[in-house]
């Protein structure tokens, strides 16, 4: 079946979005994966495939997604005191100093971006509480819907930046070999399909978080030798 036109439009935004390239300086955060590997909780492929097979299924799939889910919602309907609800929500979320941050300064990023490249109507970008930053969920979503991403792909894009970078964490900080990372990623592929095709990724009610990842993150902290700001 040849690809249309529309189609190609999705799949580019989708690339764009989800690119470890995208100017928001994600490489620079682990989500608690350092603090994993100094732990002796992530030493290789299989325990680095548990990883993040678990706090995508256990965490974001069951907080981040959902989250992200309203917020798009809102967005498409311009409904801009829920989206400042939700907003605070996230951050609400956030256990440890560390993850706030990194969602504080990753949206803030993105946010920055979505301005110079004129992507951020004026009439949204009114509606936003200026009295709280934007999370990289909010800022996400407003990404998809500006660049006409339909939200199956966006949640796609969203999980798959994350998987992105907890790999390129593990080749330094294990350090894994290429090979060994991309067999992860591969592994991961119809996980990562099978996770987001079920009905629970629809869902915009928070079921649970990852208690384990937050005292992770928070001992990260003080842990005297590290690469990454989470």
């Amino acid at each position: 079946m040849e690809t249309t036109s529309t189609q190609l439009e999705q799949m580019s935004a989708l690339l764009y979005l989800s690119s470890p390239a995208l100017p928001i300086g994600a490489f620079a955060y682990s989500q608690g994966l350092e603090s994993a590997i100094e732990t002796g909780h992530v030493t290789d492929e299989q325990s680095l495939f548990k990883w993040v097979e678990t706090v995508i299924a256990e965490g974001l799939l069951k907080l981040d997604i959902p989250l992200f889910n309203r917020a798009y919602r809102h967005v498409i309907e311009s409904d801009y005191r829920a989206l400042n609800a939700c907003n605070a929500e996230v951050f609400a979320a956030r256990e440890s100093f560390e993850l706030y941050e990194e969602e504080r300064l990753l949206g803030s990023a993105l946010m920055r971006l979505l301005r110079t490249q004129h992507l951020l109507p004026e009439d949204l970008d009114q509606g936003l509480d200026k009295q709280r930053p934007v999370s990289l969920i909010v800022g996400f979503s407003i990404a998809s819907v500006q660049l006409q991403l339909g939200v199956e792909a966006a949640r796609l894009g969203f999980l798959w930046s994350w998987l992105e970078n907890q790999m390129a964490v593990a080749a330094k900080a294990i350090p894994l070999g290429q090979s060994d990372v991309q067999r992860v990623v591969l592994a991961m592929r119809p996980r990562l399909i099978a996770l987001l095709s079920d009905a629970a990724a629809t869902r915009c009610t928070i079921s649970s978080g990852l208690p384990g990842q937050a005292l992770l993150s928070a001992s990260h902290e003080t842990q005297y030798s590290r690469l990454f700001r989470s």
